[in-house]
């Protein structure tokens, strides 16, 4: 599933970046300052929105995304390294980065936590974490909806699982909650840390 993943992803995306999500990932990117870290940067598609980061460096465990990512980081407007590499085991030193940065990949990492616990090593102490994830609704009937289709969607969609309760995950691994914006009816949610350690 992952070649056949990776050549439609940008299609796939195309109608919920035209209906906002575009925008999402500029507000968010924008905060984004310093040496930075983008985790599971897939197609680049956050490359053209950072301005006022110092150099990106973004990683992909999946080759062919990480290739398609290559023109987005070559055309970027500031210095963007892209690294084969995973998450869950982040190939840098401790406090190395200013900011971390993710969009709509801790749904799909197989252990996001031990992927936040790895954000927190490498992220420089009261450095910045942003991330815009969608999270499992707290909602009886919906939540229980994407409890029940998140085995077909992981299947169709390389591993993301719609229910994640990602903000749970966020509380165990103690970063300092800065900043939590709902959209799509909490389906969405953007989030500001710090890491405080």
């Amino acid at each position: 599933m992952g070649k056949l993943f990776a050549k439609i992803y940008d299609i796939m995306m195309q109608p919920l970046e035209q209906k906002g999500l575009t925008e999402l990932r500029k507000n968010l990117i924008r905060n984004a300052r310093g040496k930075v870290l983008e985790i599971g940067s897939g197609t680049g598609l956050n490359f053209p929105f950072y301005e006022r980061a110092d150099k990106v460096i973004a990683i992909e465990p999946q080759p062919l995304m990480m290739n398609r990512s290559l023109i987005r980081a070559n055309d970027a407007l500031v210095p963007i390294d892209v690294v084969l590499a995973d998450a869950e085991e982040i190939p840098f030193q401790d406090n190395t980065f200013d900011t971390v940065v993710g969009t709509l990949v801790l749904c799909t990492i197989p252990n996001p936590l031990k992927t936040l616990e790895e954000i927190r090593r490498v992220c420089k102490p009261h450095g910045t974490i942003l991330f815009l994830e969608h999270v499992r609704l707290d909602r009886p009937i919906l939540g229980r909806i994407q409890d029940w289709l998140t085995p077909i969607w992981k299947h169709v969609c390389d591993g993301c699982h719609l229910n994640r309760k990602t903000v749970e995950l966020i509380n165990k691994v103690g970063f300092k909650l800065v900043r939590k914006k709902q959209y799509c009816k909490n389906l969405l949610l953007e989030i500001e840390l710090l890491n405080s350690k």
